[in-house]
């Protein structure tokens, strides 16, 4: 099975791919769709869309993954968070894949075993759980950890 993490951010959304096989998973992918915040918000909408579509199209998951919002102190920061992650989610909805959400505490106890760990402690723990892997950045390492934290509750 193919699992498709998704890390949402308007300005760098994070993916990761992985195979499992009951309890043994191993890496296939990573990377970060980037968009410019100078672009028309429409248009960051548009790129993340067909990025993780791309991504679908190349990797062909079978199911997706993707981390749950928590709310800003900013509520404009959270209203752009919500519609990227929407129409991050969508993507995968459109080719029929289940689309699984986990808090990010629940990712990261799933991952390190403590649910407030630091993000260097995921990433150390993403090239422990996925050797050979060398994650692209923070946003893809985090993206990874959602595609484990699938494998390990779904």
């Amino acid at each position: 099975m193919r699992i498709l993490g998704l890390d949402p951010s308007l300005a760098s959304t994070g993916w990761g791919i992985i195979e499992a096989d009951g309890n043994r998973i191993r890496y296939v992918a990573d990377g970060v769709i980037k968009t410019d915040a100078k672009m028309d918000p429409a248009k960051r909408l548009v790129a993340l869309h067909k990025g993780v579509c791309e991504i679908i199209e190349i990797y062909k998951p079978d199911e997706a993954a993707i981390e749950k919002v928590f709310l800003n102190t900013n509520p404009e920061s959270s209203l752009k968070l919500g519609q990227g992650r929407g129409v991050i989610m969508l993507a995968p909805a459109l080719y029929d894949l289940p689309v699984a959400e986990y808090e990010p505490n629940k990712i990261k106890k799933a991952v390190v075993g403590v649910g407030h760990a630091q993000k260097d402690q995921v990433g150390m723990m993403i090239k422990v759980l996925l050797p050979g892997c060398k994650p692209k950045n923070n946003d893809s390492a985090d993206a990874l950890a959602v595609a484990i934290c699938h494998n390990n509750f779904r």
